[in-house]
């Protein structure tokens, strides 16, 4: 009983509190102006009513008010018993029963798949849910082969390897990525030329070619910063895309019987 009392003394306070803040939006002609309201004024710019400023908050219930007020004259003014108005609202009835409709059927399609199934259709398409070998690679782009293998003989004669090709990246380099250290970050190998991919791919991590690259940009020198070698994602992490893939199929499937079900009975006339 008293567990009782006290969950029903909570619900008051949060009710309280939920109408105060509703409250402080004030209202037009007795009617709140609510948190809904506010929101769908701000829109899609994704901002929150309590990020703005005061000038900006004032300007956001002004906008509310007003459309209240053409709201409750646009009601006072008899506009429910016209034509115009009963087919908008016969349209809109239909459309919203079409789609509370449709997303029942989705929800059912969707809570249908169980893990098993899921599991089954994972390791059907392995393929599908593999990553790709990623390379993260440092490169000195030149215009001559004589330029590049100076490079290669001053990288030879350094002591710390790494810092002296990002210096001569930042110095020499005309690729754009000289300026970062020649850093191209991590990649796929079919995101580089064949030429480029496979030398950085023969190298072991800390190492640099040995040998100019030649490319259709010029002379690469390559430097290795580390690999990852291809590897399955796991399960966890894509079964609620295999749980909406299946699912869209399925919904579409079944929409396309249910439409030639529909067919089958219906009178259709349509103008030539």
């Amino acid at each position: 009983m008293i567990k009782k009392q006290i969950a029903l003394a909570l619900s008051a306070v949060i009710f309280i509190s939920v109408a105060h803040a509703e409250e402080n939006f004030g209202t037009v002609n007795g009617e709140p102006i609510t948190e809904e309201e506010v929101s769908a004024t701000i829109g899609q710019t994704g901002m929150s009513y309590s990020t703005l400023d005061p000038e900006m908050k004032k300007r956001v219930i002004e906008m509310v008010v007003d459309r209240k007020l053409l709201t409750q004259a646009a009601m006072k003014s008899g506009i429910e018993k016209t034509q115009a108005y009963q087919a908008q609202l016969k349209s809109l009835k239909q459309d919203l029963a079409l789609d509370a409709w449709m997303r029942k059927e989705m929800k059912m399609l969707e809570d249908s798949f169980t893990k098993e199934k899921l599991q089954a259709e994972y390791k059907k398409n392995e393929a599908k849910y593999s990553m790709p070998k990623q390379l993260h690679a440092r490169h000195i782009l030149v215009d001559k082969e004589a330029d590049a293998k100076a490079l290669i003989k001053e990288l030879d004669a350094a002591k710390d390897k790494k810092a002296k090709f990002i210096e001569l990246a930042k110095s020499k380099s005309t690729g754009p990525s000289g300026k970062d250290g020649g850093d191209l970050g991590w990649f796929e190998l079919s995101r580089m030329v064949p030429e480029f991919s496979a030398a950085a791919d023969a190298l072991k991590e800390g190492a640099y070619t040995k040998t100019p690259v030649k490319t259709q940009f010029g002379y690469h020198l390559i430097f290795l910063d580390g690999r990852k070698d291809a590897m399955l994602k796991p399960f966890e992490a894509v079964e609620k895309a295999i749980r909406t893939e299946m699912s869209g199929q399925a919904f579409a499937e079944k929409m396309k019987a249910k439409t030639a079900e529909l067919r089958k009975s219906a009178k259709i006339d349509l103008k030539k």
